[in-house]
């Protein structure tokens, strides 16, 4: 899939082809798939072999590690490996950075060692835009907000990316050109500065946490109302985490109703059926 970070995926393929037929002996037949459907089929664990990228959706270990590799984690690198996942769940329960940080490196030397992965190469983000757009702005969490932009005198503003969304009922999705699309339309209670990682309020005007983390407490910022003119209250806040947490809940269901972000960093679901 073409991404700022990997814009020539099929040369890189190629290489990859080439060096494990002249090194191993080993060929690779490269197979072009459409970015939804391979998305929807790498998550099943069905492709033995495939290149994927990975761009931070917030600024943590945990949503490179845990997402990949935790216990909630979909099954693109197999069934998962219980070493790792038990390494993982300690480091994501500690506030204190160095300590975490002991931990991850004991992930990664596991990652290593069952190696269900290899990183090829790390990218940046990148954007581009005609010189007249005002507001214009790279994210290195690939969350442009275009609700700051403006484009000269147009009165439309047109965003070319990779693909188009999958859909809009974003709990449900996981590639960049969905969630893209649906952070223009929704709000969350924390947001980040606009271009940077920095945690600012949104939705909720403060929060706090107990100190071992394990307890939140957001206030909700006054007078928020939705496009209809109905006023935001906690309960709504409550009724959109249950649409993911709760497997049995009538809402939890989307164009997959695989909820993979949630299920990989939260590490289950609440009334999973006995099949999943």
């Amino acid at each position: 899939m073409v991404r700022g970070y990997l814009p020539q995926p099929g040369l890189v393929a190629q290489d990859i082809q080439a060096q494990l037929k002249e090194n191993l002996g080993i060929t690779v037949k490269i197979e072009v798939m459409e970015s939804g459907a391979f998305l929807d089929e790498n998550k099943t664990g069905v492709q033995p072999m495939f290149l994927l990228g990975w761009g931070a959706d917030y600024p943590d270990q945990t949503n490179f590690l845990d997402y990949h590799f935790g216990k909630g984690a979909s099954k693109e690198f197999g069934n998962g490996f219980t070493d790792i996942h038990e390494t993982l769940a300690k480091a994501a329960q500690l506030a204190d950075p160095a300590e975490r940080n002991k931990l991850y490196g004991e992930a990664n030397a596991l990652i290593k060692q069952h190696v269900p992965m290899i990183p090829v190469a790390h990218g940046g983000s990148g954007t581009a835009y005609k010189a007249d757009v005002t507001g214009a702005h790279s994210s290195p969490l690939g969350n442009e907000n275009f609700s700051v932009m403006a484009p000269g005198d147009r009165k439309q503003f047109v965003w070319m990316q990779n693909a188009e969304p999958l859909s809009l009922y974003c709990a449900d999705e996981e590639d960049g050109e969905s969630l893209r699309a649906c952070e223009q339309i929704n709000e969350a209670l924390l947001a980040y500065t606009v271009g940077g990682t920095a945690v600012e309020p949104s939705l909720a005007e403060k929060y706090s946490a107990n100190a071992d983390l394990t307890e939140w407490t957001f206030n909700l910022r006054p007078g928020v109302k939705f496009s209809d003119g109905t006023p935001l209250t906690a309960k709504d806040v409550v009724a959109s985490w249950a649409a993911q947490w709760d497997a049995a809940n009538p809402l939890h269901k989307g164009r997959t109703s695989v909820f993979t972000y949630f299920n990989a960093l939260f590490g289950a679901f609440l009334n999973t059926p006995p099949a999943q």
